[in-house]
């Protein structure tokens, strides 16, 4: 659905030139290798100024960590599978953008009132009725909190906490990548019973520990879910499957536009000719003008090391370096009863291990709404992030326990279909990482990059982030043949305090400790 935009978010304009490829005599080819959130959009932008496009996806399906597939419960009847719940918050101006190419007003999205968060000795925590203004959305928010206490604010270090309220892309990363999230809670004298909150659950949504994630990150994500958007807080979620509500929709979307959208095409190796470039999937050979590597971490890495004549040797080295995050673990159930009416249909449970959080997909998606209507049960999705190296076996067991300790409803449910996915494909933000995470741009004018793993310097996080690099790769390549880009927006790319602002820059920048490079 859409909604009022934020009247301070910050528009970055398109670059001018040419409104179609086709006044350039000939129209360039682009090879865009990878289906996902970043691989679609930079196809979008590049398909809109009339650039020839191919997209190789190894999958079967589009749509990357944000895809679905077909499986069959054991009676046989056909449910669609994901890698777990995804929320589409409203300061998504990049993915929204999009979204609306097939969805104008965003109907296919329907808002979730709360996402609660559960700790350790049942407490909650709740997103429901806070103020949209920052600051006051964070400071209502722990003041009503029962794990943060008006005390606890008190004896927050105001010093130390300075970053998180005068965020600055890439400044505070200057600043706070050396330094893992959970020293610098430490560090902030952020209460211990409060650190399941927003901070420790947003690092979880990296598929990290707070202490293998960096700070600066940390920092990032509080910026724009709270002080850089009044629409920081609220989200949608799709009201159908993601390959029904997205990305099927895209698909015959590009398809009107001339796009080839190849699915369960792996590339294998990518050359750099005099002329352009020269892919291959299996035992064919294409050549293209172009070339956008939209890949998850581990599919970028190998392809680089197929790809020995790519750009330069410290650009494949610093590939060659990204890591991924620990495994995470989704497991869904269809269960033969109901749970109760009041849970929520998401819940935060990062304080109650090895479960991160549980979702009613019937709640809100009307595949399994359709089936517990049909049914009488329910449809239930539980998570494990930064699972570590957990034995598979024994984690579905230990989730299911947590689940039927949070809903002891579901004790006595008998699963009559059950689907896990194990993966291990997650781009890391460690400490340190920054300064060698790859950029849109490469040392190649007719190669970029793009991916929620990609380095671009706005205050942007997972799936926005995806979709930023995206259209960023495709004004990368449209500006080197003289086209028309895709204007980015941005929540503000500062604080909203001016006099805190004006503190940070006196501390860090008199203090000589911020580079720009």
């Amino acid at each position: 659905m859409t909604s009022p935009l934020d009247r301070r978010l910050v528009t970055h304009p398109a670059p001018r030139g040419l409104a179609d490829a086709g006044q350039l005599g000939a129209r360039p080819t682009v090879a865009v290798v990878g289906g996902g959130i970043a691989g679609l959009t930079a196809a979008t932008g590049l398909a809109e100024r009339g650039v020839t496009v191919t997209v190789f996806e190894g999958e079967d399906h589009l749509g990357g960590r944000v895809g679905g597939w077909r499986e069959r419960l054991p009676d046989g009847t056909p449910v669609t599978m994901s890698r777990g719940f995804h929320a589409f918050f409203r300061q998504y101006y990049n993915l929204r953008t999009l979204l609306t190419r097939t969805d104008p007003h965003l109907e296919r999205l329907t808002p979730l009132s709360d996402y609660p968060l559960l700790d350790a000795h049942g407490r909650i925590d709740t997103f429901a009725g806070l103020p949209r203004t920052p600051i006051w959305n964070a400071v209502v928010f722990a003041l009503r909190s029962p794990t943060f206490t008006p005390r606890d604010l008190l004896r927050l270090s105001g010093r130390e906490a300075l970053p998180l309220a005068t965020v600055s892309v890439p400044e505070t990363y200057h600043r706070l990548d050396h330094t893992d999230a959970a020293t610098f809670l430490e560090a902030i004298n952020f209460p211990a019973a409060a650190r399941h909150l927003a901070f420790e659950v947003f690092s979880r949504s990296f598929f990290a520990d707070p202490r293998d994630l960096s700070a600066a990150e940390l920092a990032a994500m509080f910026h724009l879910y709270f002080l850089g958007s009044s629409e920081g807080l609220v989200f949608d979620v799709p009201t159908e499957p993601f390959p029904q509500a997205l990305w099927d929709p895209l698909a015959s979307y590009l398809a009107a536009r001339r796009v080839d959208i190849r699915t369960g095409t792996a590339v294998t190796a990518l050359g750099r000719t005099p002329d352009g470039f020269e892919l291959e999937t299996g035992g064919r050979t294409e050549g293209f003008d172009g070339v956008v590597l939209a890949c998850d971490i581990t599919g970028l890495r190998d392809l680089v090391t197929t790809s020995p004549d790519l750009a330069t040797e410290s650009w494949r080295r610093a590939i060659g370096e990204l890591r991924t995050a620990p495994p995470f673990l989704v497991r869904r159930l269809w269960l033969d009863r109901p749970v109760d009416g009041g849970r929520p249909p998401f819940l935060g449970t990062a304080s109650v291990p090895p479960l991160d959080n549980i979702s009613l997909l019937d709640r809100y998606e009307s595949e399994a709404r359709r089936w517990a209507a049909r049914t009488g049960g329910s449809v239930v999705e539980l998570h494990a992030y930064a699972a570590g190296t957990a034995d598979q076996s024994g984690l579905e067991k230990a989730l299911e326990q947590r689940l039927h300790e949070i809903y002891p409803e579901t004790r006595d449910a008998r699963v009559v279909g059950e689907s896990t996915l194990w993966r291990e494909d997650c781009p890391l933000f460690g400490v340190g990482d920054f300064a060698r995470r790859p950029a849109v741009r490469t040392p190649d004018p007719l190669l970029a990059l793009a991916g929620d793993g990609i380095r671009i310097d706005l205050p942007v996080a997972l799936m926005e982030r995806a979709a930023a690099t995206g259209w960023a790769a495709a004004n990368a390549l449209l500006g080197h043949w003289g086209l028309a880009g895709h204007p980015i927006r941005s929540v503000p790319n500062r604080g909203r305090i001016g006099l805190l602002n004006r503190l940070a820059a006196s501390k860090y920048v008199g203090g000589g400790r911020v580079t720009t490079g």
